[in-house]
């Protein structure tokens, strides 16, 4: 089974409403962080941005547990020799709510260019009212992650009907395919048979010079059994004049 890896077009972007008026600063931005990063969706990878946007509304009224209003502290640095500055919570919350809101949500999203385009999807509000009407948010309660099935709607496989009728047009798109394989071998088949006529035609005329070979040597064995017998025939008129010379 292959790794599945999330695709632009399996993204889909909802918009959600937390409201924080009574909720604790750290669990309500684990909820945000989670629905920025994607981590509530089946296609959910750390390397990959798939998550929805954010709208938090209400943020003077979120609250601390254990007293950290009083402990916890925000630091701030210029770039400049001496140049930090520390601030209560507790002040923080009553002179910039939505700046603590924001600042604990991405502390808890990746510290890269990732996180800061995570971070774009996010909204805080103050008070009660956002201008985010025309998207049509969804409201969550505390706690609460949206439910999620499969892919996107817009990127399911739909039943295809499709390959029932891809043979049709492949029968055409085959016969050219086998008529240029039969002109290609066609001039190919020419070449070998050039070839073994003149193999034999270079096989006769060696035959043809072995059979002269074999002539010429019959014909001076021939002479040489002529010679034998010329030499032969005067032995026997000797013979023949030796007995006549005895009868006399």
């Amino acid at each position: 089974m292959k790794t599945y890896s999330p695709k632009p077009r399996d993204i889909e972007r909802r918009w959600y409403v937390l409201d924080a008026s009574g909720a604790i600063l750290g669990r309500l931005a684990t909820q945000a962080a989670s629905i920025l990063r994607g981590k509530h969706k089946p296609i959910f990878a750390p390397h990959a941005d798939t998550g929805g946007h954010v709208i938090v509304i209400n943020a003077k009224e979120v609250t601390l547990s254990g007293g950290k209003e009083n402990k916890k502290i925000a630091y701030h640095h210029s770039g400049y020799p001496g140049g930090l500055t520390e601030t209560v919570y507790s002040r923080l919350l009553a002179k910039k709510p939505a700046f603590a809101v924001e600042k604990a949500i991405k502390g808890m999203l990746p510290h890269n260019r990732l996180g800061r385009q995570m971070a774009s999807k996010l909204r805080v509000y103050a008070g009660a009212d956002h201008r985010h009407e025309a998207q049509k948010p969804q409201a969550l309660a505390a706690g609460e992650f949206p439910t999620w099935s499969g892919l996107p709607e817009g990127s399911r496989p739909e039943p295809v009907a499709a390959p029932k009728a891809q043979p049709a047009p492949k029968a055409p798109t085959a016969k050219p395919s086998t008529a240029k394989r039969t002109t290609a071998k066609a001039p190919t088949a020419a070449s070998p048979a050039k070839k073994t006529t003149a193999k034999r035609s270079t096989a006769k005329t060696t035959a043809k010079c072995t059979t002269a070979k074999a002539t010429a040597k019959r014909t001076t064995a021939k002479a040489t059994t002529a010679k034998t017998t010329t030499v032969k025939s005067p032995a026997k008129k000797t013979t023949a004049k030796r007995s006549t010379k005895k009868e006399t």
